[in-house]
């Protein structure tokens, strides 16, 4: 143990001593040498960590304590590297003596290693189990320690390793040194030598420089031979340190064995787990497989069944599709006489618009001629009103009356009698409507009460009508006093309706009473609708609320037991969030409740789900169902509570039949919002029959054939029916209708009735908000179909014979009376009666068998069982023929036919004969030049078919051969043929049909020119080329010189009939010469038309290296670049000008536009293409926004108003009868409010013209065209015209001459596209000004920019100048579509001038340009004070004093600065002043003054400033308050102010000083006793054993040294004089405000020469006293002897104080520097 810590310290002393030898050296070998040294020093020190490491491990291993070495592991990996922190207390012996080393020691096999990772990360889990195992009583500690231990091992055996590696480096290292050193010691032998050789040559030059390199050299082996030494001690240290790693590897050596053994057997039991996992592994990837495959055999079994199916789905749409082919000619023959008869129609319907456009035009005639005579007239009454005025007014004048003022009385009072009039009127309409309001109610009342008592109860008494007159009457006499006459007059309309509402109900009583009441309730409806009241405004006030409270009637009947408990109130609707409930406030799902085809005596269930659809939280209340469904329907519903909108609820509908009739009603229910209604409708089962055709027609056939036909009788019912077959001609009456007049009677009645139960359902779902407008349109509606339903009553009434008469038609008699002898060739087949079930279809079949030759017609009905079923008429039409021979095709078509060209055609004759006939084709003489038929005569067989051939070749001279066939106008041919059958006189006529056309193309002229043109460039010219044929012709031009170019198509296309194509010929001279040629276009039939061509070709003397320029596709706003040379060829030719002359407001740009080229040089021409939006476009584009602004605020204006009035209406609908007169009065308030936006003004667009560039409005109109901008594509042909030389030179000013033939020509293709990048911010401006700014701040901006294609766009940028004060902040990124990015840029001059420069923000497709600009100025600021020293003089302790500091910006723009304190600085190291430098310097000769003084002791700062930072408005100032707030006593507070700008530069520099007291009196001035620092260690406190108690007690003086200097000489000694001030501060506590000093023992003084000036007085808060001491030296003094007297000075203020002043007082001989 002690042998290891003397190891340690001679490492350390080593080290030291290593250390001062590497700075006592200076060469590079000396350097290497400490890098080697330094790294075995490395190398050195954790040698005795490492083994009592090792040793603590394992013997907490041993102790079976794993955490411990855990814990051991993981404190000491925050270490070194290569080194761990081992003490030697750790290394004791407390294992076991069997512990040893080994010399090696294999390292932990591969497989091992993932089990000791899994042990670093949980020691004891897995691992534990793992090793309990296969050694049951081996624990988890055990296991651990056996890892742990061959960490240990290999680590101790990695050192040793490392320490033979630092030896054999030493060694190595030694050998090299002493190899050094020999080789110098030869360098200083022969350095000697040569010394002495040069002394012998008396070269003291050369001598001097060897000895200087001997004495070098010297010195390098001195440094060479202590290096040698301290090598070899390290070599032996590092050979002991190697010994001693051997020595404890043998130590462990049986350790070692144990541990090999256990990893032996944990291997074994690793490849016996591993292989048990292995198997289970297996076996489960076993199982996988049988599930895969069981998994692919299902998918292929669902395919194969998929497969199936689709192969039956397809045979099924084949078989449908053959189906349905079987009824589309039919179907498409229906509907061409469907059209027919629309077109028919239409051509009537025309016919009536223009007799009625006809009359409208006299009617306005007429209306335009009474309004002029009424305009006339009006005007002859106004001159005569005015004349007799006149007169009036010089009768009153002549009588002396003031005629101005009596006119004026007049007209007010006639006023006023008119608004009389007009309230007297609106009085009596207000009280007509509160006399009809309660009638009304007392009617429904009555109807109510009625209803109440029951379907089967009594009818009420027919007085309730009269009573109801003399109630009206009553009220009327009570509200209008007006004569008897008239009241009864008012009353004669009611009275009318009782009359005939008592004698309905009177007639009605032998009939079935629900019959009676709706008969009743009809007559009612319709007295209501026809019996207008006296007073128009009642007709249109009250119809509507008559016709929806009727519709109500039987739901009111139903809620008047459920209201009338708990008067239930449903409240208007209401709007959440701005938005108004329109329709039922809950919808259903399904919306009807439909029992379709229902039983008697069967039970139907539905269930219905209600959805909250409002946009607030409601509530569903069930009100009852219909009071003609309330004995059959029943609903299951319990009320959900409060519903959030989209929540629902359901119900459940049971519906049980107990008659067998249609019904219909509906399910009420109520909600928050309002009342809402689900309808029900409940249907009987019924046949539903048709077929699929009412006309077989089987066309025309030959006697003796036999055809038969089938039609489809479907029943869509769910009712089975019989029917028949009846083949009579026509119906009579009795059989057309079933012979049950009752029944048919009830069924009428019912239909009635279930159209007027829907349009009562339709009343009743009608929305109370609807508009006025809606409302109206519904009651016209319902008043037109009650209108309606009068004569179908009417008609069920006369019974079933007059229903059956009008159906059949008037000349159905007529046809009666025909023979039916043309329907014996048709015959019906078997099945001609028989039952059709429900759902299911019946084939009839028809059969066609003509005897005779001629048309045959067979109609028959099919007639049904069911009463409610009509017969259905069928139509059979068939044509006969006779025959025997006849062509197949009748009209043969040759189409359209040219000139010259031959056609062909097959004619096809049958025969029906038995025998062979033979047959002539005759051709008339005018066609034989043109059409032949071979063979001329055959023979066709019996029941066969002939084919001849038919030739046509038509020939010009057709239209002179064939006048009467042909129209030469139209080229319409119609040859009519025959066929001469032998034995037969008829021949068989047929025609051959044709429009024959020209062949021609014709060009519009014969000649072309193509004028002069060079050999640099080409000329177009057009022709066009018309086909004159009625049929398409392809066309080509062939064998075209190679000076020409035919385009479109390179001249070969097709040209439509009649059709014009514009040829473009391209003449392209390649000599200068003169070029006639001609060109040949054919035709697709060979023909050929020639067109002569003729042009001349020149050189210009000056050429373009390109003629063409095609641009790539530029963004709008980017540019486009293309170089070319302008060449002046070598050779006689002279100097040439040329001028490219470009459009007006064209997007190109040429540079140089104009110049000179020399013989032989050539000229740099760039062409630039930016593609921009006109000017003109923006306008119009920005005016077009503007209009649709206005368009959409007026939509939204107007919507509103129709809200406003939809509401207004709405209110009034649910105002209630009487009203309080608060609420009379708001209301005109809210309608004045309403209308509001009505009176907003019309809004004018601007002109175009006004629409400045710059402006927002011309800046949305850019965007929105840069925004839908899709593709542009122009063309430009520049001319650049060429002198043919100089000006002459006697007159350079005069123009050279130009000619057109040397004229060049530049043709550009400018494509341009949509920008992918726009800018968004500035107004879509591309430039940023940042104005002006303050030289040293920094500004920054923010430019957006949004991508706007379809692609992602990767943003690049340019690089801006790295010494310029532009700067980019941000990078770019990868901008998906839509996105935007924004740049942020920065400007920062640094000098005061302007700056402008441009950056590109690049991506593949554009660059866009952005330019910066910037003006940088100086900034003028000055600070008052200026500079020097601020003093804050003396402070309490805790309080604080404050100083005012002025900054004054006189420059132009915003000044930002800042206020720094040295004490606040970064850069100040931490101990501030108090440092150890400072106090270690000399004292007290050097005056100690840091910048940072005495600091608080609570850590903020002394020195406090407001505000710390800011800015500075031009020609503003600023204030700065500095605070001194001392935390304890000190005189040495101080501090450094500086105010900068943010260019770094200094306003002002300030030095801050302050002192803080406890006490408010204080003393200034002396000799400073102590340093200006404070002390970092605390005051001392000696030891007074000698003071006794009271001493103890009293207050120790405060020691002052005041030095008095005098003056010697001649003899004669000059006083000396020094000040002191006593000052009182002023303080904000409550304490004494003034204080008093005084000086004890002034006679003492005054002995030894001293005066005190003044020895006693006060001090005022805040004020000083100054104190002068002089010192007069008495006679016989020496000079230079030092005079010492001490005094005390007492201050009393809120504390007393003592000061011992001691005065020091000398006079030297010397004068006083």
């Amino acid at each position: 143990m002690m042998m290891m810590m003397m190891m340690v310290v001679v490492v350390v002393v080593t080290h030291d001593r290593l250390s001062f030898l590497r700075s006592e050296s200076g060469s590079a070998r000396s350097e290497r040498t400490e890098e080697k040294l330094s790294r075995s020093d490395r190398n050195d020190e954790p040698i005795h960590r490492r083994l009592s490491f090792s040793e603590r491990e394992m013997d907490a291993a041993d102790r079976g304590n794993p955490s411990e070495v855990v814990s051991h592991r993981s404190a000491n990996n925050n270490s070194n590297s290569t080194a761990c922190p081992w003490t030697d207390e750790e290394t004791g012996d407390e294992g076991t003596g069997e512990e040893t080393f080994r010399e090696e020691d294999p390292a932990i096999p591969p497989e091992l290693v993932w089990l000791e990772e899994l042990f670093e990360e949980d020691s004891d889990g897995d691992l534990a189990v793992a090793a309990a195992a296969y050694d049951g009583e081996r624990s988890s500690a055990e296991t651990a320690r056996m890892f742990k231990l061959r960490r240990n091992l290999d680590q101790l055996d990695r050192f040793r390793r490392q320490k033979e590696r630092d030896v054999l480096e030493a060694r190595e290292e030694l050998q090299v040194c002493r190899q050094n050193i020999d080789d110098l010691e030869k360098q200083r032998d022969s350095l000697e030598e040569e010394i002495e050789r040069q002394k012998e040559a008396d070269n003291s030059v050369a001598v001097f420089r060897l000895r200087a390199q001997h004495k070098r050299l010297c010195q390098e082996l001195q440094r060479e031979e202590e290096l040698e030494g301290h090598i070899t001690t390290n070599l032996k240290q590092q050979e002991l340190e190697l010994c001693q790693v051997e020595v404890e590897l043998g130590r462990f050596s049986s350790l070692q064995r144990e541990v090999r053994e256990e990893e032996r057997v944990f291997r074994a039991l690793k490849v016996q787990s591993a292989a048990a996992r292995l198997q289970q592994e297996t076996h489960a990837s076993r199982n996988l497989q049988l599930k895969i495959q069981h998994l692919k055999d299902k998918q292929a079994a669902m395919h194969r069944k998929e497969e199936t199916q689709r192969q039956n789905k397809i045979e099924e749409a084949q078989a449908s599709r053959k189906k349905a082919a079987k009824y589309l000619k039919e179907t498409i023959k229906r509907m061409h006489e469907q059209e027919a008869e629309k077109e028919q129609q239409n051509r009537e319907l025309m016919q009536k618009r223009i007799q009625a456009v006809e009359s409208l035009k006299s009617n306005i005639a007429a209306a335009q001629e009474s309004l002029r005579v009424q305009r006339s007239r009006a005007k002859a009454n106004a001159q005569k009103k005015e004349q007799e005025e006149r007169q009036l007014r010089e009768s009153l004048q002549a009588q002396g009356i003031n005629s101005t003022k009596h006119m004026y009385r007049q007209k007010q009072l006639q006023e006023f009698q008119r608004k009389k009039r007009e309230f007297e009127e609106r009085q009596k309409s207000k009280r007509v409507e509160i006399v009809a309001k309660i009638l009304q109610e007392e009617r429904l009342a009555e109807r109510g009460k009625r209803g109440r008592r029951g379907p089967l109860s009594e009818p009420a008494p027919a007085d309730g009508a009269p009573y109801l007159g003399r109630a009206r009457e009553k009220l009327l006499r009570r509200l209008d006093p007006s004569p008897p006459l008239a009241m009864e007059e008012r009353a004669r309309a009611p009275r009318e309706f009782s009359d005939d509402s008592s004698s309905s109900s009177a007639a009605s009583d032998s009939e079935d009473p629900e019959e009676a009441t709706k008969q009743e309730e009809e007559q009612e409806s319709l007295t209501d609708n026809l019996a207008e009241p006296e007073f128009s405004g009642l007709w249109d006030q009250n119809y509507k609320k008559s016709l929806d409270e009727k519709a109500k009637l039987l739901q009111e009947e139903e809620k008047v037991p459920l209201v009338a408990a708990g008067k239930l109130n449903l409240p208007a609707k209401k709007a959440v969030c701005g938005k108004e409930l329109k329709g039922p406030p809950f919808i259903s799902k399904p919306e009807v409740i439909l029992f379709k085809d229902f039983e008697v005596g069967n039970t139907y269930k539905k269930k219905i789900i209600l959805t909250n659809i409002s946009y607030s939280t409601n509530y569903c209340r069930l009100l009852g169902v219909s009071a003609q469904l309330m004995d059959f329907v029943s609903i299951n519903f319990e009320p959900p509570g409060s519903l959030s909108s989209g929540m629902a609820c359901d119900m459940q509908a049971v519906f049980q039949p107990m008659i067998n009739k249609d019904l219909e009603g509906e399910v009420q229910f109520a909600s928050a919002v309002g009342p809402f209604s689900v309808p029900i409708r409940c249907t009987i089962k019924k046949c539903d029959l048709e077929v699929d055709s009412h006309l077989i027609d089987f066309g025309s056939h030959v006697v003796g054939q036999t055809i038969s036909r089938t039609i489809t009788l479907s029943n869509r019912g769910a009712l089975a029916t019989l029917f028949s077959l009846d083949t009579s001609t026509c119906l009579s009456p009795e059989t057309s209708r079933v012979q049950m007049p009752s029944q048919a009677s009830t069924n009428t009645q019912q239909e009635s009735s279930s159209q007027n139960t829907s349009s009562d359902n339709q009343k009743s779902s009608v929305s109370k908000g609807t508009g006025e407008l809606r409302s109206k349109q519904e009651s016209q509606e319902l008043s037109v179909a009650s209108q309606q339903e009068q004569p179908v009553s009417e008609a069920s009434a006369a019974g079933p014979e007059a229903v059956a008469g009008a159906d059949v038609p008037s000349d159905v008699e007529a046809q009666m009376d025909q023979s039916t002898s043309d329907s014996s060739d048709f015959t019906l087949g078997e099945v001609r009666e028989g039952e059709i079930g429900p759902f299911e279809s019946v084939k009839l079949e028809v059969v066609f068998t003509p005897t005779i030759p001629g048309e045959a017609k067979l109609d028959f009905h099919i007639k049904f069982s069911d009463l409610t079923s009509k017969p259905i008429p069928i139509m059979v039409r068939g044509v006969a023929d006779s025959v025997p021979v006849w062509v197949a095709q009748p009209s043969i078509d040759l189409k359209i036919c040219m000139f010259d060209r031959l056609y062909q055609d097959s004619i096809m004759v049958q025969s029906r004969a038995t025998t062979a006939l033979r047959l002539t084709f005759e051709v008339c003489p005018e066609m034989r030049n043109h059409m032949e038929i071979l063979p001329k005569t055959g023979f066709i067989q019996a029941n066969s078919s002939f084919n001849a051939q038919l030739k046509f070749l038509p020939r010009c001279s057709l239209s002179e051969d064939a006048k009467k066939f042909f129209d030469r106008d139209t080229g319409v041919l119609e040859v009519p043929l025959t066929v001469q059958v032998a034995d037969q006189v008829r021949p068989v006529p047929f025609a051959v049909h044709a429009v024959i056309t020209s062949s021609d193309l014709q060009f519009d002229q014969t000649q072309v020119d193509f004028g002069f043109c060079s050999v640099y460039q080409s000329v177009k010219t057009s022709v066009r080329l018309t086909n004159l044929s009625l049929l398409p012709q392809d066309f080509g031009f062939l064998g075209v010189p190679e000076v020409i170019e035919v385009q479109p198509n390179d001249g070969f296309g097709t040209l439509l009939p009649l059709e014009t194509l514009e040829i473009d010929l391209i003449f392209s001279a390649k000599k200068a010469k003169e070029y006639h040629f001609q060109i040949n276009c054919k035709s697709g039939i060979n023909r050929e038309f020639p067109l002569s061509c003729r042009g001349v070709g020149v050189r210009p003397p000056v050429e373009l290296s390109h003629s063409l320029v095609q641009f790539g596709a530029t963004a709008v706003g980017d540019q486009s670049n293309a170089l070319l040379y302008l060449v002046n060829p070598v050779g006689p030719a002279a100097p040439r000008l040329f001028s490219f002359a470009l459009p007006e407001d064209s997007e190109i740009s040429v540079a140089p536009s104009a110049g000179r080229v020399l013989p032989g040089e050539r000229c740099l021409v760039q062409v630039t293409f930016r593609p921009r939006l006109l000017d003109q476009e923006i306008r119009e584009e920005a005016l077009r926004l503007l209009r649709r602004a206005k368009l959409l605020r007026e939509q939204e204006v107007e919507r509103r108003r129709q809200t406003e009035q939809e509401v207004r209406y709405t209110h009034s609908l649910h105002l209630p009868v009487y009203q309080p007169p608060r609420k009379q009065a708001a209301n005109p308030k809210n309608s004045k409010a309403s209308d509001g936006p009505k009176s907003e003004g019309p809004i004018t667009s601007p002109d175009p013209a006004s629409i400045q560039p710059g402006s927002e409005e011309y800046e949305e109109g850019r965007a929105s065209l840069l925004y839908s901008f899709t593709r542009r594509y122009r063309e430009y042909t520049i001319p650049c015209f060429v002198s043919d030389g100089d000006p002459p030179e006697e007159d350079p000013q005069a123009q050279p001459a130009w000619s057109p033939l040397n004229t060049l020509y530049l043709e550009l293709h400018c494509p341009a596209i949509q920008p992918p990048l726009v800018v968004t911010s500035s107004n879509g401006q591309n430039t940023i000004p940042f104005h002006q700014v303050a030289v040293g701040q920094k500004v920054v901006k923010k430019f957006t920019v949004q991508n706007i294609s379809k692609e992602s766009l990767d943003l690049k940028s340019s690089v801006l100048d790295v010494n310029g004060p532009f700067c980019l902040l941000n990078a770019l990124r990868c901008v998906r579509p839509g996105e935007k990015h924004t740049l942020l840029l920065a400007f920062s001059p640094t000098l005061g001038k302007k700056y402008r420069e441009t950056l590109e923000v690049r991506s593949p497709t554009m660059a866009l340009e952005v330019t910066l600009s910037g003006e940088g100025v100086l900034p003028v600021v000055t600070c008052s004070p200026a500079g020097g020293l601020l003093r804050f003089g003396y402070a309490l302790e805790r309080e604080s004093a404050s100083k005012v500091l002025k900054l004054q910006n006189s420059s132009a723009v915003a000044v930002g600065f800042r206020v720094l304190l040295a004490s606040l600085s970064p850069s100040r190291p931490q101990s501030g002043g108090d440092g150890p430098p400072v106090l270690l310097s000399t004292y007290p000769d050097s005056q100690i003054q840091p910048t940072v003084g005495t600091q608080n002791h609570s850590g903020l700062s002394v020195f406090n400033v407001m505000p710390v930072e800011g800015a500075i408005a031009p020609g503003k100032s600023q204030d700065i308050t500095v605070t001194f707030q001392p935390d304890h006593q000190s005189v040495n507070y101080s501090d450094t102010l500086t105010v900068e700008l943010m260019n770094k530069s200094k306003v002002c520099v300030l030095d801050l000083k302050g002192a803080a007291c406890s006490h408010n009196m204080y003393l200034y001035g002396g000799d400073p006793l102590t340093v200006s620092i404070e002390s970092l260690l605390p005051p001392l406190k000696p030891s007074e054993p000698h003071l006794t108690e009271s001493e103890r007690l009293e207050k120790p003086s405060i020691p002052v040294l005041l030095t008095l200097r005098g003056g010697y000489s001649d003899g004669a000694i000059r006083p000396a004089v020094r000040e002191l001030e006593v000052g009182c501060i002023r303080s904000t506590q409550p304490a004494k405000k003034s204080g008093e000093f005084h000086w004890d023992n002034v006679a003492a003084l005054q002995q030894q020469g001293f005066s005190v000036e003044p020895s006693r007085g006060s001090v005022e808060a805040g004020q000083r006293r100054t104190v002068t001491i002089t010192w007069t030296p008495h006679r016989g003094y020496k000079p230079n002897e030092v005079l010492q007297v001490c005094v005390p000075l007492t201050l009393k203020g809120d504390e007393t104080e003592v000061y011992s002043v001691t005065l020091l007082a000398l006079a030297s001989i010397a004068p006083d520097l």
